[in-house]
């Protein structure tokens, strides 16, 4: 509402936001009244559902112009780091085995939060998706927020060839292609893809104390992701530090929430 965008992108914004929300409220407000299996798995899977589409919603907020002002600055520490640091030679000095792996740590990273969810209900634990879910989505969608407010494109695009990686794996083509489909021109401060892995592997160790290879499993997933997002030049490091930021915010408050409940239950 405060920003200068096209002049239908406010009222469609609100009236789809509302619609979703308007959707999640009638789940949560039904399903404690029917009690029904299918009611209760509608209420935990939806929210998920519509992750993509609050992400395709923040490209309608893209600047007409861009002074690359963030990227300049970013691209400076980005050099140290991979170039006088050694952090690129240490990742590509197995050749392409490394910046292999890495690629397909980034390229699963959508599908993280339903494999955790997915987890929950193989051990029969679905009763704790509050717990996995509200960080999760905190994380993502509070990166989402910050976005038209720090616009910027990723160092692929903005520094085309500079400091790339030494392999074009098959796996790289892939995300590059699809990036060029479905990305948006928005923002990649901070990072969303390092939020949302960080917050979800912090909260599968919190979730599944009793089943840790989970965790465990999403934290080396999650080290490989936000790596992967600065050595792949799909964001930089600074977005990758921010992102992990916010998955400690988003942690901190499910963390507190939790010891909220329990004071109101005695």
């Amino acid at each position: 509402m405060v920003l200068p965008v096209r002049a239908l992108v406010p009222a469609v914004t609100a009236a789809m936001d509302a619609t979703v929300l308007g959707g999640l409220i009638l789940l949560a407000w039904t399903e404690p009244l029917r009690h029904r299996p299918v009611l209760s798995f509608l209420r935990n899977w939806y929210p998920l559902c519509f992750l993509l589409l609050a992400y395709r919603e923040m490209g309608w907020f893209a600047p007409a112009q861009r002074t690359y002002r963030l990227e300049r600055i970013f691209e400076v520490w980005d050099k140290r780091l991979l170039n006088e640091a050694g952090f690129k030679v240490a990742i590509e000095l197995l050749g392409p085995v490394l910046p292999s792996l890495l690629e397909v740590a980034y390229a699963v990273v959508y599908a993280i939060p339903a494999f955790a969810l997915a987890m929950l209900y193989v051990y029969r634990q679905q009763g704790r998706a509050e717990r996995l879910l509200f960080p999760v989505l905190f994380a993502v969608l509070a990166v989402y927020a910050i976005f038209p407010f720090t616009p910027s494109e990723p160092p692929r695009t903005v520094f085309p060839g500079q400091d790339f990686p030494a392999y074009i794996t098959i796996f790289r083509r892939f995300n590059w292609w699809l990036l060029r489909d479905q990305g948006i021109h928005m923002s990649v401060f901070p990072s969303a893809h390092v939020s949302s892995s960080f917050a979800c592997a912090f909260a599968m160790i919190r979730c599944l104390p009793e089943r840790p290879w989970a965790g465990r499993f999403l934290l080396v997933l999650a080290v490989l992701i936000a790596v992967a997002t600065v050595y792949g030049r799909y964001h930089y490091a600074a977005d990758a530090v921010a992102g992990f930021g916010m998955s400690l915010v988003a942690t901190a408050l499910a963390a507190a929430l939790d010891k909220r409940k329990r004071s109101a239950l005695g």
